[in-house]
């Protein structure tokens, strides 16, 4: 008896590790790099990358980067690329439409610094 105890015993072990081990695989950190200037753009950029399966996004201006947490099943870097270029912003791996980026507001304007009229 006291065997079948400990083979139940060990079995909930390495079920419990086991689905531990699966659920720290389904939520990813990763970068991008996301072209902005001000604090403005910071809301537009985060609020555009809370696509579904984005658990965080976090933007920061003074080095281009958008960290993101996000479950793979659900989305992927490009997916989210594309909702920030939709926009107006660049990344590294998508541009923006330029009827995107000319309705960011003027002082927005990453490209080179003015937005044309």
């Amino acid at each position: 008896m006291r065997r079948i105890f400990q083979i139940i015993l060990c079995t909930g072990f390495l079920y419990f590790f086991n689905s531990a081990a699966i659920t720290a695989q389904s939520v990813v950190t990763d970068t991008l790099t996301v072209q902005g200037v001000c604090g403005m753009c910071e809301k537009r950029i985060e609020k555009a990358a809370f696509v579904k399966g984005v658990k965080m996004a976090e933007w920061d201006k003074n080095v281009q980067k958008l960290v993101l947490v996000y479950k793979p099943k659900k989305t992927n870097l490009e997916t989210i690329s594309s909702a920030v270029a939709n926009v107006g912003h660049d990344t590294e791996l998508a541009k923006a439409p330029q009827a995107a980026y000319d309705e960011l507001p003027d002082c927005c304007a990453y490209r080179d610094g003015v937005k044309p009229h």
